[in-house]
């Protein structure tokens, strides 16, 4: 698993370029039984706990997590969420969502998360989201401390060479 960035305002602190991948394999988890419905699979409610697990260890690796919430005041509200679900999981089945950053400005994040079968390799469930900057002071959008925003500028130039994801934008409709 790649080092969050949680100290990146102490002196000497790493390079906000240290290992940022494109993706990030930055979350896995197993399917627990209570996550089981009566169809036999992964309830639909889980995959969003999953996939919050994912945006955690996302806010870590840039950031932006708890450790950032509570020394700087500030934190993350999410404003949307779109789920995809591809293919079902069952109990005990391995999880691991990769994580691509689609876009940024000073005070919001657009991203979105893969999930797949960890030993099968097949995707099981996309979660696209986006996030607003928050001053927990003020409870309104703020922007983001410089090093968190290049941070968030060189995650952005290593998934720049991704391909936009066709599930990104998606709109809900039986109708095409």
């Amino acid at each position: 698993m790649l080092a969050p960035m949680n100290d990146i305002t102490e002196p000497g602190s790493p390079d906000v370029t240290a290992g940022i991948t494109a993706p990030l394999s930055l979350h896995s988890e197993r399917v627990h039984p209570d996550w089981i419905d009566y169809n036999g699979h992964m309830n639909l409610a889980y995959y969003m706990l999953a996939f919050d697990h994912a945006t955690d260890a996302f806010f870590d690796f840039l950031g932006l997590g708890v450790n950032y919430m509570k020394a700087r005041a500030g934190s993350t509200f999410t404003l949307e969420a779109h789920i995809t679900y591809d293919r079902e999981l069952m109990l005990d089945a391995p999880l691991r969502v990769e994580t691509q950053l689609l876009a940024h400005d000073s005070r919001r994040l657009h991203y979105m998360h893969f999930m797949y079968h960890a030993e099968e390799g097949y995707l099981a469930s996309t979660n696209e989201l986006i996030s607003l900057h928050v001053s927990m002071e003020t409870r309104r959008s703020a922007a983001m401390p410089d090093d968190v925003q290049a941070r968030l500028g060189a995650v952005a130039a290593a998934h720049a060479a991704l391909p936009r994801p066709e599930q990104a934008g998606r709109v809900i409709s039986i109708v095409r």
